[in-house]
């Protein structure tokens, strides 16, 4: 093994297992036999944006999804496709009832300038198969957005991403349930990298408010 990136990644590895298999009472021996997160975090894949990186969690306490965009598909049959994503949520809330769910939206998402630039309509693209899940959000930035420059039509267009996730959440027979029974929290939360800042979607105002710390 001489691959300087990959080395990097086993030094790391040797600092984790330091911190976590180490001591009278490891948090690894705990761990072994089975996992309680209360959050399910669905975020990007952009390497920017790591939620047990970004929230310093430990391992154990977030169940965590990521995909091109943080994007949620509306529920559809088990018995067409392949959903993975579907898959994940069902374990979460199903068997690991969490309590919360937290859709993780950022700046200068990749998908989404994708999406706003029209890139993603490239034939056999999987890339613009998938950002389809967000179509109506780009339809909503263009029909309020239409003046501002494109930048700005991003951010305003990663943040209605959030939501359509949101929604899509709702779509799910067995979410649904979790937030009638007991209580399950779908919350909207935007990392924008740019400012170090973090905003909350607030539903009664339909706006993003930024975290005080």
């Amino acid at each position: 093994m001489n691959n300087r990136e990959i080395l990097k990644l086993v030094a790391g590895f040797k600092r984790f297992r330091d911190k976590y298999y180490a001591g009278d009472e490891p948090l690894a021996q705990k761990l072994a036999s089975g996992q309680s997160p209360s959050t399910l975090i669905i975020g990007c894949s952009d390497s920017r944006v790591d939620p047990a990186l970004i929230s310093s969690a430990s391992p154990g306490e977030l169940f965590i999804v990521r995909n091109v965009a943080n994007l949620v598909p509306p529920h559809e049959s088990s018995g067409t496709g392949r959903h993975g994503v579907s898959a994940a949520i069902e374990f979460a809330v199903v068997h690991l009832k969490v309590q919360n769910i937290v859709v993780l939206g950022h700046r200068q998402c990749g998908g989404i300038r994708a999406l706003m630039s029209g890139q993603t309509r490239t034939k056999d693209s999987f890339i613009g198969a998938w950002m389809e899940i967000a179509a109506h959000a780009r339809e909503n930035v263009l029909a309020k957005h239409a003046h501002e420059d494109f930048e700005s039509q991003c951010k305003h267009c990663e943040l209605e991403g959030v939501k359509v996730s949101m929604e899509n959440l709702k779509t799910f027979p067995f979410v649904k349930e979790a937030i009638e029974t007991r209580e399950l929290n779908i919350l909207g939360i935007y990392f924008d990298l740019e400012q170090g800042a973090l905003l909350e979607y607030e539903p009664k105002v339909d706006q993003f408010v930024e975290i005080k710390m």
